[in-house]
């Protein structure tokens, strides 16, 4: 989905996030979390989603390097839009679920561009190829759900290169583009 989450997954905050004044530790909402990958195939465009996003974000206000998204994505969670397709995806012709079960992306950098707008700076790896990503994030704001404590939206999005993570199969076909929309929701951590 970088300071984000996912992803691929992953996507998250500065100046909306310097609201958190003191570092504050949010969960990622699995049940309320998701990716989608959009790409162009045979002349029109082709989706897949994923779910199951777990990880965690730390907003310490003021210090872009000091926020933190890490993210994993179960590459067995993975739906396109028939079998044969969610098949081929979780193959070793993509992303070879067998050998390389989850996706991960850990955020370097968080920054403020004003207006609850960021630019999240991170590596994503998938296939066990790591590759730096910059994701163009958006948090319309908090919300009170009900525990009462502030909930975290951050909506995500960044195209990657799929050659890139060595899955270049029936390139003549399918563009190498792969457009990555996150949307997550984290809650804050309870004390124990």
């Amino acid at each position: 989905m970088t300071r984000l989450v996912p992803f691929f997954a992953l996507g998250l905050f500065i100046s909306s996030f310097s609201v958190c004044a003191s570092p504050a530790n949010y969960s990622i909402n699995t049940q309320k979390t998701t990716i989608t990958l959009s790409w162009h195939a045979f002349g029109d465009t082709s989706e897949a989603s994923l779910g199951d996003v777990s990880g965690n974000i730390a907003l310490n206000g003021g210090n872009e390097e000091g926020d933190n998204i890490n993210v994993s994505i179960p590459v067995a969670t993975l739906r396109a839009s028939n079998r044969l397709l969610t098949w081929q995806m979780k193959s070793s012709l993509f992303f070879d679920a067998g050998r390389y079960p989850n996706i991960t992306f850990i955020s370097s950098r968080v920054v403020a561009l004003g207006q609850g707008h960021f630019r999240i700076f991170g590596t994503l790896a998938v296939k066990n190829i790591s590759r730096p990503v910059i994701l163009d994030a958006s948090m319309p704001g908090k919300n009170n759900g009900l525990t009462g404590a502030d909930n975290l939206f951050l909506h995500a999005s960044t195209t990657i290169s799929r050659s890139a993570f060595n899955m270049d199969s029936f390139a003549t076909l399918v563009d190498d583009n792969v457009t990555i929309n996150i949307e997550i929701q984290a809650r804050p951590h309870q004390a124990v």
